[in-house]
């Protein structure tokens, strides 16, 4: 065989690998560390069980789907939010479907914005459990308006509860965790703790906070190997973030009841969020395509990025003005052109 030869078959074995792994991200639904943990890590069966894992924001949306993923496996549950009859609805759901009984569940409802009640909060899990391994901090709230009609009692109202609350009830659970030598803190922020997006200046701060947060916080626990930082971005995903997404004044929310099938099923989401915990990701990008590439944009194109996201952005801020529903109208539209 001629050096000619073979350097031309070394070149189509090159370009063949390329359109592979192509075909392959088109097809992604998360980072490409994410799917192979997926596909060769530490299964969530094996790895999670007999664990306390607390869960907040746990009455809706990904919060529920965590806890009955969770039930399955065999781990003991806290679930946190502020409604109790939904909290108490969560839990039934639970124990029908899945191996948990009565005394593994515990119901603890939760104001992550009254920081004076989570040192309450944690020696109650602790006298309930004896520790707490996992910390899933997955409450919060959204928003739906643009910054210059939006109260700065919103922008006061996402700070406290997505990021000082969320950091508070941290800075609570971490003492135990350091005594311990190990635990993971999960912390679920979204694509726009990476990117920005339009209509939400102030949830989009509160996202970026976290992710700052979360990232320094682990480079001061590398001398605790055992203590694992994992910040989950996920892109739309079926849930009631809109719905009670805050507008432009603390006291109203959306109540949006759009169309949703142009999002990631919760269950999906939630199975990759699990795959996450078992193999101590340190962040990872949950998302369909064409938003998946978002992301990717962000970090490596950010200048096409840029360019891109203005363009989105006077279409969704058009459609806003006009009173369509600037979430449906906008994805669904970017989804067609992309399948």
């Amino acid at each position: 065989m001629s050096w000619e030869l073979l350097l031309w078959l070394l070149a189509l074995c090159a370009l063949l690998a390329f359109v592979v792994q192509l075909l392959r991200f088109l097809r992604a639904d998360a980072d490409l560390t994410l799917l192979w943990a997926e596909w060769q890590g530490r299964r969530p069966e094996w790895e999670l069980t007999d664990m306390v894992v607390w869960v907040t924001g746990a009455s809706s949306g990904i919060g529920e789907e965590l806890a009955c993923q969770l039930s399955k496996l065999g781990v003991s549950l806290v679930l946190s939010a502020r409604r109790v009859h939904e909290l108490e609805r969560v839990k039934r759901k639970c124990l029908e479907n899945g191996n948990l009984k009565e005394k593994d569940i515990l119901i603890l409802p939760l104001d992550l914005t009254n920081r004076s009640s989570h040192e309450t909060a944690t020696k109650a899990v602790l006298q309930e459990f004896g520790r707490i391994d996992i910390l899933v901090n997955n409450g919060g709230v959204s928003q739906r308006a643009l910054c210059v009609d939006t109260s700065l009692d919103v922008f006061k109202e996402l700070i406290e509860l997505n990021y000082l609350g969320t950091v508070s009830l941290t800075k609570c659970v971490l003492p135990h965790m350091i005594e311990r030598k190990q635990g993971k803190i999960v912390t679920v922020n979204s694509i726009v703790g990476i990117i920005a997006a339009p209509l939400s200046t102030g949830y989009c701060a509160s996202k970026h906070a976290l992710r700052g947060f979360f990232n320094t916080l682990r480079t001061e626990l590398a001398t605790y190997p055992g203590i694992t930082i994992s910040n989950i971005c996920p892109g739309p995903v079926q849930s009631n973030i809109v719905k009670n997404a805050l507008t432009e004044e603390v006291t109203k929310s959306t109540g949006s009841t759009a169309d949703q099938s142009y999002k990631m099923a919760t269950s999906r989401c939630v199975r990759l969020m699990l795959v996450t915990m078992a193999n101590d990701l340190k962040e990872v990008w949950i998302a369909d395509q064409p938003f998946l590439l978002m992301f990717y944009l962000w970090q490596y194109m950010p200048t096409l990025a840029w360019w891109l996201t203005n363009k989105a952005a006077k279409r969704r801020i058009e459609n806003f003005k006009s009173g369509v529903d600037a979430d449906s109208s906008y994805f669904r539209s970017v989804k067609k052109k992309h399948d």
